[in-house]
């Protein structure tokens, strides 16, 4: 358990990769993946991070271990037999398209003693791009997480790239949102997963027994609905200087989501909500105003 007085840890889980964007004028490469994202832009709001992923014994790895280690982010490696992931987004024709290596498609996590132990002793476990459609490797996650009605956060996040077997995919997620302390979702979400809108998903995930959905819905902004039928939105927040990157959007609005519930509690009321999608908010607009998904405050 950790020490008294501790600072509280959050521990992440999912995936961690090369991102290579490539456009009419150049290719450029950063050390991603959302739940990566995730657990470096908690460290860079100052809480302390695991990230469990896996990672390439290959000059990947080596990246990510390097970037991971810059922000003082502790990682529980499951090794990568095909390598380390890696996921290619071609914006040369305007719209963004995505490509994943054998690596990527084929990711897995194993949950050993030293991914026992973390999670057990975890404040807040946060799960983000997580293989669901492997029901296996959901339950051994699922199994190691006790008490995730008080500190599992889900994002279900899928890339369709990755995405082996949809419906499998939505009844192992669903399974576990019902349980959870937190759910977020995005409009690409919804229709990904659901060919649905994301009110829709959002209800559906509500009477299918979660008690907070946080929905994200790009230049709408975002809303959270919570118990007792509440539900507040905010518009996204506007900043000086271009959008110059969109690509971490969802993960800064999430980290900043949870670092506010391990530095304060969860919102007990309307206005506590508001004021944490409002600070969320504004940390996603400051992301988008650098390229790559690394998290960034105005």
């Amino acid at each position: 358990m950790p020490e008294l007085n501790a600072p509280s840890r959050v521990v992440v889980v999912g995936d961690a990769l090369i991102d290579v964007l490539r456009d009419s004028e150049a290719s450029r490469e950063f050390a991603g993946g959302a739940a990566l994202n995730v657990a470096v832009g908690l460290a860079v709001l100052g809480v302390p991070t695991t990230l469990i992923a896996m990672v390439g014994d290959d000059a990947d790895g080596v990246v990510l271990r390097s970037f991971l280690d810059q922000y003082g982010v502790q990682l529980i490696a499951t090794p990568g037999p095909l390598g380390s992931s890696r996921a290619v987004s071609d914006r040369t024709d305007g719209e963004p398209r995505y490509f994943f290596n054998d690596a990527a498609k084929a990711r897995r996590i194993e949950f050993g003693a030293a991914e026992r132990a973390a999670l057990a002793a975890a404040a807040v476990v946060v799960v983000s791009c997580f293989p669901f459609d492997d029901t296996a490797q959901t339950e051994a996650f699922a199994a190691c997480v006790t008490d995730p009605e008080h500190r599992l956060v889900i994002d279900p996040n899928p890339r369709a790239g990755m995405l082996h077997d949809g419906p499998r995919f939505v009844r192992n997620f669903e399974a576990l949102a019902a349980r959870s302390l937190l759910v977020k979702v995005g409009d690409e979400d919804a229709d990904l997963l659901y060919d649905s809108t994301l009110d829709e998903l959002r209800e559906r995930l509500v009477e299918g027994g979660a008690h907070t959905v946080l929905a994200t819905a790009g230049r709408l902004g975002a809303s959270v609905s919570f118990e007792n039928n509440g539900l507040v939105s905010v518009p996204i927040a506007e900043l000086d200087g271009p959008v110059i990157d969109t690509m971490g959007a969802g993960d800064a609005t999430l980290a900043a989501s949870v670092c506010t519930i391990v530095n304060d509690g969860v919102p007990q009321d309307s206005t506590a909500w508001k004021a944490l999608l409002a600070d969320a908010m504004l940390t996603a607009a400051a992301t988008c105003r650098h390229e790559g998904a690394l998290l960034r405050r105005p």
